[in-house]
């Protein structure tokens, strides 16, 4: 009876948890190709810096042209007329270029980003955190370009200041790293430099290199060709990559900013008239401002993302409406705009451009009356001039 009702009562043995599995440790993936040598990064890092050069001094140029301290407002050029469309055209396709550039030697110097101990003395510190900051600035400089020339802005702050200031960081960061390297760069140079013959003679020059190096050169090329027809209308043929085609728009060219976006309605431009403001201010309804003496002008129109294009303008000389309400020589100018939200809304030009003969207040584009996406009734056109300072839907001038 005893051993019946054991065996009834049985307890089930004890058995510990199985321990959950280990995880393996993380660590970054491995290449195991022969081309992460100093003679391969300075090939591509001469390349990447040049690339890097253009994209600064041109990137201030268009700083300088768009947003220009009060002292040197009054000075910048207005000629060559198509100073701003080849400079920002530059800036746009070589930033581009860079594109495969800066992975191509991150590719090149992979193995030492995460070489261990990551600091072994207070130099190697400084250099390893000079190289973090150049590496992070310089994928935050080229990623934010490329969204820029898309207009999507997935981001909480205003584009053009904090591109502008990332600039000069990876300008700084350039040099930094310039002078820390100039050895190793040095030795590294060409095929026959110290360094480059001290290196395992399969990684000297071999074909390896050559084919890394041509391929990174055709992805560039191909690049370049599929997207700078945006700017250089010569190849708009091949423009299968860039966001604008230089050809497609409203009366043939593009529009980046419309009426609809703009806030200007048909009922807004009722009653329209142009006030000019200065010691003798007048007004001046569209019916008079066609019957004042019209002058005409080919100008490109260049924006900041890279597309420009040529076209026929005509309207009503600068100068002239300034001379009639009384601007002195050397006079600047306000221009306000319809527009009720944007950044642009009131532009400034320094005298250089309000006395400009090919300045113009314009009517018509191409000969046709703007239609109200290009700036109906009314807007700015200037040689040298950024895209977003030629000024849509004009409805006051203000002599300065």
């Amino acid at each position: 009876m005893g051993s019946r009702i054991g065996r009834r009562l049985r307890v089930p043995a004890f058995r510990l948890p199985a321990p959950p599995p280990r995880l393996t440790a993380l660590r970054p993936p491995a290449f195991s190709g022969r081309l992460h040598d100093p003679r391969t990064a300075t090939a591509i890092g001469r390349w990447l810096g040049v690339a890097l050069a253009v994209c600064f001094l041109t990137g201030l140029i268009s700083h300088f042209l768009q947003n220009p301290p009060g002292w040197l407002a009054g000075y910048l050029p207005s000629r060559p007329v198509w100073g701003y469309r080849l400079t920002q055209g530059l800036h746009v396709g070589v930033g581009l270029a860079a594109i495969v550039l800066l992975p191509a030697k991150l590719w090149a110097v992979y193995p030492r980003l995460f070489v261990w101990p990551p600091v072994r003395s207070v130099t190697h510190g400084l250099e390893r955190l000079s190289v973090a900051v150049l590496v992070a600035s310089g994928v935050f400089q080229v990623l934010t370009g490329l969204l820029n020339i898309a207009e999507w802005y997935p981001w909480p702050f205003s584009f053009v200041p904090v591109h502008y200031a990332v600039a000069w960081i990876v300008a700084g960061s350039v040099l930094l790293h310039l002078a820390v390297k100039a050895p190793e760069i040095r030795a590294h140079w060409g095929r026959r430099s110290a360094g480059t013959l001290a290196l395992p003679d399969a990684e000297r020059d071999g074909p390896d290199r050559r084919a890394l190096l041509i391929g990174v050169g055709s992805a560039v090329g191909a690049v370049t060709v599929t997207t700078v027809g945006q700017s250089f209308t010569p190849l708009a043929s091949l423009d299968l990559l860039a966001p604008r085609h230089p050809g497609y728009g409203p009366q043939g060219l593009p529009v980046n900013r419309t009426a609809a976006a703009a806030g200007v309605t048909e009922d807004g431009l009722r009653g329209w008239y142009l006030e000019v403001l200065g010691p003798a201010p007048f007004r001046l309804t569209l019916d008079e401002l066609r019957a004042l003496p019209q002058a005409g002008a080919r100008l490109p129109i260049a924006c900041v993302e890279g597309w420009s294009v040529d076209a026929r303008w005509s309207g009503v000389r600068i100068r002239d409406l300034m001379a009639r309400a009384g601007a002195l020589p050397g006079s600047g100018l306000r221009v306000v705009s319809l527009e009720v939200r944007g950044a642009y809304r009131v532009m400034e030009m320094g005298r250089e451009y309000a006395q400009d003969p090919l300045t113009l207040l314009a009517l018509r584009l191409n000969g046709e009356v703007l239609s109200a996406d290009h700036g109906h009734p009314a807007r700015i056109i200037a040689p040298n001039r950024p895209g977003v300072l030629q000024t849509k839907w004009v409805t006051r001038l203000e002599v300065l």
